[in-house]
């Protein structure tokens, strides 16, 4: 009965955090009124906004991401959900993720730059514990594995890469001359820094969703560099290369994990 109650009040907890993050984006986005999200902050969030933004078409990934969410909130919820595992271990977790997705939006509406960017590094801290905690529990079900592991890893990567953003945004409104003497190598090297982390993520976890989503935000941060301001062929020409290579190493570390769970199920009992 105790672990019953427990499972109805996690359930009601991603609710209400799925409701409060539709809110928040709703009215963060100026759906009510006011300014579009690339004109908060004196247009630092932006396409223009640093050498590190992608163009503008790279944000209809949140209608993905929130569809993704949704779906996941709704699939939790169902009586059969409710003592899962793998559901216990992450669905705070989740429901902390999407009040902080709705958060950063209310930030950068009415609060300072700065904020935003502390914001988006406890959601990226958030996601990154999300997805750890998934690879210690595996998916049992096609549908727990597209819409927990997909929808989150989703928003894993493109986060990863909209932190980036954000506080390279951040940096050129409030310290200009960081860079300023050589932008490209800066942006070229913190793209480095991205394969890094995508690729360690993807290698580790054996999970494509988020190195799809990253690879998606670089190719629009590549685009927005060669047809828009601020212009730089050297970052956008990493950025493709990177965001080839967070597939590749995603790709093969799905692979890899597929097969390790093959051999693992063709072992002779006892061992």
């Amino acid at each position: 009965m105790e672990t019953s109650t427990k499972g109805i009040a996690r359930q009601s907890l991603v609710i209400a955090a799925a409701v409060f993050m539709l809110i928040a984006a709703a009215i963060g986005a100026g759906a009510f009124g006011g300014d579009s999200v690339d004109e908060l902050q004196n247009g630092a969030l932006s396409a223009q906004g640093s050498y590190l933004a992608p163009a503008g078409p790279a944000f209809s990934i949140w209608s993905l991401i929130y569809v993704g969410l949704l779906a996941y909130t709704v699939w939790q919820a169902l009586p059969a959900q409710r003592q899962d595992e793998r559901q216990q271990a992450v669905g705070g977790w989740i429901a902390l993720s999407m009040v902080l997705n709705g958060l950063w939006l209310m930030t950068a509406r009415y609060l300072t730059l700065w904020l935003t960017v502390l914001v988006i590094a406890l959601l990226l801290a958030t996601l990154a514990r999300i997805i750890v905690l998934l690879g210690r529990f595996p998916a049992r079900s096609l549908a727990d594995r597209l819409l927990t592991d997909g929808a989150n890893g989703l928003h894993f990567g493109w986060v990863t890469i909209a932190t980036v953003a954000n506080t390279a945004a951040w940096l050129t409104q409030t310290v200009p001359e960081i860079g300023a003497d050589a932008p490209d190598a800066w942006a070229v090297a913190v793209l480095v820094v991205v394969l890094v982390i995508g690729a360690a993520s993807a290698w580790f976890t054996g999970r494509l969703a988020p190195a799809l989503a990253t690879a998606w935000g670089l190719s629009w941060l590549a685009i927005g560099r060669l047809t828009g301001e601020p212009e730089s062929t050297p970052t956008a020409v990493t950025a493709i290369i990177v965001a080839v290579l967070l597939v590749v190493v995603g790709v093969v570390a799905v692979l890899r994990r597929r097969r390790r769970a093959g051999t693992h199920d063709r072992a002779p009992l006892g061992r």
